[in-house]
């Protein structure tokens, strides 16, 4: 059996696992499907037709599956017109996603989240991002659209990862880093733009010798 909580919403056509346990208020939309012992806290939405596994904890507050943020000019050349998102989110097993963050549906695939990852609070992940099995995304980092994460990835505080970028398996990002170029297994980047975390240190030390010359 599963528990719902007081002031839920469940959709059409919704599938909910057995041990799982939504708390109260948690929105669910048609077509979703939740895995078994999985806990939704208070406040979280989940649009139509997401997918989240088993052994997953959702933390008050969560965005899931809302539109990807996409527009293009209007034909008459005044303001913006939205580009409908007819993707949706994808989650594994064992994933953690801290209040108040959001997972945006593809626009006609879909955005993954794979086994094992970890996201703390305040997270942005845009539309069809994929993470890799056991990433790590510390408080207030953000993924641009269609970034790839390899496996073991980690994405420090504060970090940004531009759109289209792809970095391979362990990759770790330094806080508040933002990253304009692919890196490939086993990096560490640092600064803005992220360079080689030795050579950000390194520049770090020369601006510090040019501050104290010029004194």
């Amino acid at each position: 059996h599963c528990k719902i909580g007081a002031g839920c919403y469940i959709g059409k056509e919704v599938t909910i696992g057995a041990g799982t346990i939504l708390y109260p208020n948690v929105t669910v939309f048609d077509h979703s499907k939740i895995g078994s012992k999985t806990e939704i806290w208070s406040g979280t939405v989940i649009r139509e037709r997401s997918v989240i596994g088993s052994y997953c904890l959702i933390h008050p507050n969560v965005s899931i599956g809302g539109d990807g943020f996409g527009f293009r000019p209007a034909p008459d050349g005044r303001g913006l017109m939205k580009i409908p998102h007819i993707g949706n989110v994808v989650i594994g097993n064992g994933v953690e996603i801290g209040a108040g963050s959001c997972v945006d549906r593809g626009k006609f695939s879909s955005t993954i989240i794979g086994d094992g990852c970890k996201i703390d609070n305040l997270i942005q992940i845009g539309h069809n991002s994929k993470m890799g099995r056991s990433c790590i995304m510390a408080g207030a980092s953000g993924l641009a659209g269609s970034v790839t994460l390899g496996d073991g990835c980690i994405i420090g505080g504060g970090a940004r990862v531009s759109d289209h970028i792809t970095l391979g398996n362990g990759v770790t990002v330094g806080g508040n880093s933002g990253v304009i170029n692919n890196w490939p297994d086993g990096s560490k980047v640092l600064g803005m733009p992220a360079v080689e975390a030795r050579d950000a240190l390194k520049q770090w030390i020369v601006l510090k010798k040019l501050a104290k010359e010029s004194k």
